[in-house]
């Protein structure tokens, strides 16, 4: 139902960026659909862009309207994300316009998947989106929270929700990050429906937040028909959230991982963050031991140097010492930094072959503890070393024969 009279306006137009639109519509009490394109591509996609509008408009029992669209390049699901967006602001409806789902969008996670690496993206700014995937992190994170402006972030949940349809993850895992409070509960219903891996809960600081989450997903589940598990991050970003740690990293078996944000995090103890992490080591502890203690992935906060590789793999190296299992990251160029250091080396290799194969060789001789060199070999020690051979294998360092080739 038309209200009349209202002007609705989504996007971003900047006549050197590129990949986004700005729209604007304007309801008219006759005249019909009068249409406006500035677009560098005009020539070439303009009657496309205009059909597309059209057929959105008329989805949306828009007749009457002058629409105005200066484009910088936006592909078709960012139009589409900018116009509804504009059009909800002046039409009451409940409907909501969606292309098919990209083939390649289909597949699934799983709970122990490597998620040494999650790369942010701001939710309202598509063209970072384009090609986020071919560097390969591990997971995309498209950011609702404090990547987006509080001005824009209503309409950044149509561009979020039409990039998980038609938005190419080349395969990485698909995590949105959602806001704080009953803004974050009303994210939900625009990524729980659309094939969301994982979703980041920011600031976490009790069970009962998760618990919210969790029954807010459980309500859109039933409501659409999706029986697929969803999985949980929650973020550690304040004191209360650290001593609290073990309460959150356990209050749902959907929780798959946690992250501390080390920004907030040392903001909210009134110091200054550090490469060294002296500050902030407490809280990493903790949310690592809570983390381990409930047996899942505990995830190391960004690192904001993006031009400091150095500095980068030093911090990698730290954070891999103390649990950590992987880290977020701000900038494609951190992606490879962060999966070389976190991989299992040579030495660490080398090392649990060597137990692994004395354990079983002792195992198969009726020995359930063996020596090597000095130290004992007990079943804790072998299981240790069992998963940096997996990883290894995984990761493609290690052969998955490589026990037949092995010479001790």
């Amino acid at each position: 139902m038309e209200l009349g009279g209202q002007i609705g306006t989504a996007g971003n137009f900047d006549a050197n960026g590129k990949g986004d639109c700005f729209v604007s519509i304007e309801l008219k009490q006759s005249e019909g659909i009068i249409f406006k394109l500035e677009s560098k591509v005009k020539v070439f996609y303009g009657k496309s862009i205009e059909a597309l509008c059209r057929s959105i408009l008329s989805f949306f029992s828009v007749e009457n309207a002058l629409v105005v669209i200066n484009d910088s390049g936006a592909l078709p699901y960012v139009i589409a994300a900018r116009l509804e967006s504009a059009i909800k602001q002046v039409v009451s409806s409940n409907k909501d316009f969606l292309f098919d789902f990209l083939p390649d969008n289909l597949y699934k996670s799983n709970k122990d998947q490597f998620r040494f690496s999650r790369l942010y993206l701001p939710g309202n700014t598509p063209y970072m989106m384009l090609n986020a995937g071919i560097h390969k992190p591990n997971g995309i994170i498209l950011d609702l929270e404090d990547a987006v402006a509080v001005s824009k972030k209503n309409e950044a949940r149509y561009i979020v929700r039409n990039a998980l349809r038609s938005q190419n993850f080349y395969g990485a895992e698909r995590m949105v990050r959602i806001n704080q409070g009953q803004f974050g509960l009303e994210d939900l219903t625009f990524i729980v429906p659309h094939n969301v891996h994982l979703i980041l809960i920011p600031k976490c600081e009790s069970r009962a937040e998760i618990d919210r989450v969790e029954e807010e997903i459980a309500k859109i589940k039933q409501k659409v028909n999706l029986i697929r598990d969803i999985f949980l991050m929650p973020i550690i970003e304040t004191a209360l959230g650290v001593e609290n740690a073990y309460e959150i990293a356990s209050a749902s078996r959907n929780i798959v991982a946690m992250a501390i944000g080390l920004e907030d995090y040392t903001a909210d103890l009134g110091v200054q963050r550090t490469n060294s992490g002296a500050e902030s080591l407490y809280g990493r502890m903790r949310v690592v031991n809570a983390c381990h203690a409930a047996k899942i992935q505990a995830i190391d906060s960004v690192f904001s140097d993006v031009g400091d590789m150095q500095a980068l793999a030093e911090n990698v190296k730290r954070s891999k010492s103390l649990g950590f299992q992987g880290m977020g990251c701000i900038h494609p160029r951190q992606i490879s930094v962060i999966h070389e250091n976190f991989a299992p080396n040579c030495d660490e290799i080398e090392r649990a072959k060597k137990i692994v194969n004395a354990f079983y060789e002792a195992e198969s001789m009726g020995l359930s503890v063996v020596s090597v060199g000095t130290k004992m070999v007990d079943p804790p020690v072998v299981k240790r070393q069992l998963k940096v051979l997996e990883l290894a294998i995984n990761l493609g360092i290690l052969p998955k024969d490589w026990r037949s080739d092995y010479v001790g």
